[in-house]
């Protein structure tokens, strides 16, 4: 009895492994199998009905054939997919053409490709990529932002450094995308995109998704001393370095705009403890509330309903010559009241 009953769960076993994986195999196949989408779809097919059969063989009491066989051609797809690598030279959308360069010279960092597009709508906007130049010894602080589009658990997550002369630049982890390619959860696990570094004016970067996409955003101030606050902004500027020296793929789970901030910040507050909110990214700000990284004395909610700086962005848009960076800071806590970097 106790027999039968262990064979029957390896077979269940075997069945589920080779169910999970021809589901990816089949996926694999159609993000990346050469040729028009009937082929991909025609071995996508033939791969299911290779692990269908694999599964009917098992449950004849025919395992270890069916085991060997999908084993080696599972082993030989995998060949196949590791030979998929990441590219700097495809036709690129326009936002994400270009990569972010720097030099530091002591303080003074010089920065090329900074974008600064001015948006009309998603495919009306004018171009803008600018050269600038900014002093560490001015840099003062530091807010993340948690831009919502789909639901409270996914959102996309971009990094304000403000510095005393009242400037501000954002950094934003983003996809790579291709002319005519628009962010997929799904293709993001099957090496569908690179990933790109993004420094921008905040008046592109954040205004583009409240003020043109229709998107939530929620803005937070971050409690850090002045000199992790440089060595996180560093950080990015080695961030976009490695990208220009070797490109990466994104990846929907382990390699996407809230898991490599955390991975920047933890190489400069060690301890940070991983959690599964930086994998559900819409929930980071709880997530830095709980280790105490938001400005002090304020409930989560309290901080949330005063952090959404949609309706302030939207409004800027009705005053020309507006300051957007001091507008949409206005009741932000942790902001000073003359509303520059500075924190109070």
């Amino acid at each position: 009895m106790i027999r039968t009953i262990l064979h029957f769960l390896g077979r269940f076993a075997l069945t589920l492994a080779v169910l999970l994986s021809s589901s990816w195999a089949s996926l694999a196949l159609w993000y990346h199998f050469p040729g028009p989408a009937a082929m991909k779809i025609g071995a996508g097919v033939l791969w299911v009905a290779f692990g269908l059969a694999a599964i009917v063989l098992a449950w004849r009491r025919r395992a270890a054939r069916a085991l060997l066989s999908y084993a080696v051609g599972f082993a030989l797809l995998l060949g196949w997919w590791s030979t998929i690598l990441p590219s700097q030279n495809r036709v690129w959308a326009d936002d994400v053409s270009r990569q972010l360069h720097s030099r530091v010279d002591g303080s003074i960092v010089t920065l090329d490709n900074v974008r600064n597009f001015e948006w009309r709508s998603d495919t009306d906007y004018t171009q803008r990529w600018e050269t600038r130049q900014y002093d560490l010894d001015r840099l003062r602080t530091v807010d993340v932002s948690l831009s919502y589009w789909t639901g409270p658990a996914i959102a996309h997550t971009l990094v304000s450094f403000g510095f005393d002369d009242g400037r501000f630049l954002t950094f934003s982890i983003e996809i790579r995308k291709e002319r005519g390619e628009s962010f997929s959860s799904v293709g993001g696990f099957f090496k569908q995109f690179e990933t790109s570094l993004i420094a921008a004016d905040e008046h592109d970067i954040l205004r583009v998704r409240t003020n043109v996409r229709g998107e939530d955003v929620y803005m937070y101030r971050v409690s850090l001393p002045q000199p992790e606050i440089r060595s996180l902004f560093l950080a990015y500027l080695g961030e976009g370095a490695a990208l220009v020296r070797e490109p990466s793929f994104y990846n929907t789970l382990t390699a996407n705009c809230t898991t490599i901030v955390y991975a920047l910040a933890k190489r400069i507050v060690p301890g940070l403890p991983m959690d599964w909110r930086l994998l559900a990214s819409g929930y980071l700000p709880d997530y830095l509330f709980d280790v105490g990284g938001l400005a002090p004395g304020y409930s989560m909610e309290a901080l949330r309903a005063a952090g959404r700086i949609t309706e302030r962005a939207i409004a800027t848009d009705k005053t020309p010559g507006v300051d957007f960076s001091r507008a949409i800071r206005q009741g932000l806590p942790g902001v000073a009241a003359a509303g520059t970097g500075a924190a109070q």
